[in-house]
């Protein structure tokens, strides 16, 4: 594996602490509207990310199938759902503005629950990476070497608002701001080290592909569903949310599309 993989599969990860970062510039903390917007925005950018640079090229890679070329992709996108279901049902963790926490109860920190909550839909985004540059690196002529940066770049634009989401309110939360914004680069920590598993694996991965392809799919499009579009609708009614939505999913799709 070359440096400049090395160097790319990071960019998620950048975008994340970049985000977190904010904690130290921002005075205050993150008006309603604001975390809408910015919930809206990371929601279209998975679900175009899901479509263009995961659904499409497992449904590119199945075509030998002929008409149950499907079936891969259907398998895999139902095993990521339900992998995202287990994990939301077992992991202790605590959504912004949820008064609740899910999972197993451990009797954890409420802060702590909160960094797990944006860990936890971070492995799906680790995952796609891995698999998308674990295709490339294996000569796999679908999957080109924009098209896997490409997912690198929308997944890093989509996780500078997500670090801003997590480090600001823990700051609020009474933390200070140094240990917030650690907390925030912490919780995107999942999708290096979950990309490069992968990629180091890529002998392995290669001949279930588009199993693993459509599985991130299915798992990113668990959380925009279950948590990011009910985020995004709380509260005051408000369109902010939905237009951003929009604006982040154009911005992926010609993402995708231009350097693929």
């Amino acid at each position: 594996m070359n440096s400049g993989i090395l160097v790319e599969i990071m960019v998620p990860f950048i975008g994340t602490t970049l985000g977190a970062a904010c904690v130290f510039f921002v005075k205050r903390k993150l008006g309603d509207k604001v975390q809408k917007a910015l919930t809206g925005f990371a929601s279209g950018v998975m679900v175009a990310a899901s479509i263009w640079s995961l659904i499409i090229p497992a449904m590119e890679q199945s075509e030998k199938l002929g008409k149950i070329s499907f079936v891969p992709v259907c398998v895999g996108f139902w095993i990521g759902i339900l992998f995202l279901l287990f994990l939301d049902s077992v992991i202790p963790h605590l959504h912004m503005k949820a008064e609740r926490a899910e999972g197993f109860n451990m009797g954890l920190k409420k802060t702590t629950m909160m960094i797990l909550a944006v860990t936890l839909h971070n492995i799906p985004e680790g995952m796609a990476v891995g698999v998308v540059y674990a295709g490339f690196v294996s000569g796999d002529t679908i999957i080109t070497a924009g098209g896997a940066f490409a997912l690198a770049l929308g997944i890093a634009i989509q996780n500078f608002p997500e670090g801003a989401i997590i480090s600001m309110p823990l700051c609020a939360e009474g933390k200070s701001k140094g240990r917030a914004f650690l907390d925030g680069v912490l919780s995107g920590a999942v999708e290096p080290i979950g990309a490069l598993l992968t990629i180091l694996a890529a002998g392995m991965v290669i001949p279930i592909m588009p199993y693993l392809l459509s599985f991130a799919a299915g798992a990113m499009m668990y959380v925009v569903v279950e948590e990011l579009i009910p985020e995004m609708s709380s509260g005051e009614h408000s369109n902010v949310g939905v237009v951003m939505f929009a604006v982040g999913f154009t911005l992926m799709m010609v993402l995708d599309v231009a350097l693929g």
